[in-house]
């Protein structure tokens, strides 16, 4: 299909509608790939104050912060009190006229206390898709403890291995257990809608930032139980594979990649090391892990000789993977990020966010729509078969 034609079809979700009863990170995340693919999303937030994460800046873009926008854009905003039982009520029939999945990561029986659960509304709503996200899953000794991404990356073990060796601890400086949770909750939801395809029923999805943070250090775990040994730190490197880390050249430092015996041997021959290729404690990778600090001292030495915009063209001729260590300022300028058009401008002008990464048939979904005000869609509660105003209305690419 050209990319015309592929312009032409409605996003894979339109026609789908989210109610997402969330605050903070993981669940709005969740709701924004689920935008971004074409789905109605309803955000309930608190009446005193809305969604944490509109305060949680500066930066702050028309009155919210840029982080609010990243996750919020396209979306309805509806204000409320769930504690106000009538409130209550109305999202419960909003749910059930109109929704076809719920995303919801209040503390533990959050939503259950106010008659919103899972169970309480698949028995309303058999077909409804109810995913809930939390900190340390449905079962367990944590399973009412509050978490953020930080703590998780504390007690899931990520922070053991962060960093280099006699550095301080320090954590992974983006939220990748409330993104990664995000992520995990839309390929849940999308598994359950595709099941339900052929069921006609819904079901409960569960994720949580513990259980992502478990699989994020999945092959660290498979080495330590097959090995007793626990991960070392390793800064920019990586632990079963050297040389694949950053190197000091003259001017500025660079990251490489050698990822195999082969590409190794080219290496050598760039920084005029050859007889590393050939000496025994190199000659493999394995070796090479066995021998980390003796052959990185090396490497360093012959890296400092010269510049790095020599080595990065030397190393690129020779098919080595490599590359600049960017700043956000360029890579934002950089013209791979303007080719593959990920920067996108919500509807209004007001902010520019990062597209969802994936394309259909060339085409970024470009349904990126404006940041909603607090409450700005209250009006949605007055009758449960209102439509979307015409400007929240998903286009699609």
């Amino acid at each position: 299909m050209s990319a015309a034609a592929d312009m032409d079809r409605p996003l894979p979700l339109a026609g789908v509608c989210v109610v997402e009863i969330g605050h903070s990170l993981a669940a709005p995340y969740a709701g924004m790939i689920l935008g971004a693919l074409g789905a109605e999303v309803i955000k309930i937030e608190s009446a005193q104050g809305g969604d944490y994460a509109r305060d949680w800046g500066p930066p702050f873009v028309d009155g919210a912060a840029a982080l609010f926008h990243a996750v919020n854009h396209g979306k309805a905003s509806i204000a409320m009190s769930l504690s106000d039982p009538e409130q209550a009520a109305q999202l419960r029939e909003l749910i059930r006229e109109r929704a076809d999945v719920v995303l919801q990561n209040l503390k533990a029986g959050g939503t259950e206390k106010y008659g919103l659960g899972a169970e309480a509304m698949l028995r309303d709503k058999p077909s409804l898709v109810y995913c809930n996200l939390g900190a340390f899953g449905s079962s367990g000794p944590w399973r009412d403890k509050p978490g953020y991404d930080p703590l998780v990356q504390a007690v899931a073990g990520l922070m053991s291995f962060m960093g280099g060796p006699g550095e301080p601890l320090s954590r992974i400086p983006v939220s990748v257990n409330d993104m990664g949770t995000g992520l995990w909750a839309a390929i849940g939801v999308l598994a359950a809608l595709f099941r339900r395809q052929a069921s006609g029923a819904g079901e409960i999805v569960s994720v949580s930032l513990y259980e992502t943070a478990i699989a994020w250090g999945g092959i660290q775990i498979a080495d330590y139980l097959a090995s007793g040994v626990l991960p070392g730190r390793w800064g920019s490197g990586t632990a079963a594979i050297v040389p694949h880390q950053a190197f000091a050249c003259a001017d500025g430092t660079i990251m490489v990649a050698a990822g195999n015996d082969r590409l190794f041997r080219r290496l050598c021959e760039v920084l005029g090391t050859n007889a590393l290729a050939d000496d025994p404690r190199f000659a493999t990778n394995g070796a090479r892990v066995s021998h980390r600090a003796e052959l990185i001292a090396l490497l360093h030495e012959a890296f400092a000789r010269a510049g790095s915009a020599h080595w990065l063209a030397a190393l690129d001729a020779a098919g080595i993977p490599c590359g600049p260590i960017q700043t956000l300022d360029q890579v934002v300028a950089h013209a791979q990020t303007e080719a593959l058009d990920l920067l996108r401008t919500t509807d209004d002008g007001a902010a520019t966010v990062v597209g969802l990464p994936v394309s259909f048939g060339g085409q970024r979904p470009a349904a990126t729509g404006r940041t909603p005000k607090l409450g700005e869609h209250n009006h949605l509660l007055a009758g449960t078969h209102t439509h979307m105003p015409a400007h929240l209305q998903q286009e699609t690419p």
